[in-house]
Formats: structure tokens, sequence, C-alpha cells
């Protein structure tokens, strides 16, 4: 069966509709202003950010922490998976 996580929070669901369903904690507009985005890129044993290039071994500590190199400026953005 497969798993299907949120981009911004790395949750994981067992379906596309039950993560589309709810909001995300970790949304860029701010905590339940928007619902969960697919991640669409594999799973890993590692997940890199695209940003600065940190690896991090979930998609939960990836997008928990914030980016220092954001296009938003530092600390202004959470670290988000490359495909």
């Amino acid at each position: 069966m497969a798993n299907f996580y949120c981009e911004y929070c790395g949750q994981k669901y067992p379906s596309v509709s039950s993560l589309t369903a709810s909001s995300c904690s970790r949304h860029p507009n701010g905590p339940c202003k928007g619902k969960h985005k697919l991640y669409e890129g594999s799973e890993k044993s590692q997940y890199v950010c695209k940003y600065c290039g940190q690896k991090y071994p979930s998609l939960s500590t990836l997008t928990a922490s914030s980016c220092s190199r954001h296009p938003n400026g530092p600390c202004k953005g959470k670290h988000a998976p490359a495909l």
C-alpha cells in the first residue's frame, strides 16, 4: 500500500483524499490557513532541502525547521524537499 505525504509538514496519509481534506499546521500562509499539499517525490532514506542542501531522515524533520537560504529570507520560511 502506498503512502502519501504532505510537502509542508511531512505527515503521512493512507490516501490523497485524506491528505487534502484537512488543514496543515505548517502551511506557508500560516497554521490552519491552507490544506496539506501532496509531496510528489518518492519515499527516500534521506530528504534534501531544495534551498540549502541539508539532509534529513524524514520529511517531517526537514519541514520542521527554518531554512537560512529560503527565498523569503533567512528564517522566514521552512526547508522544502527537493524532488
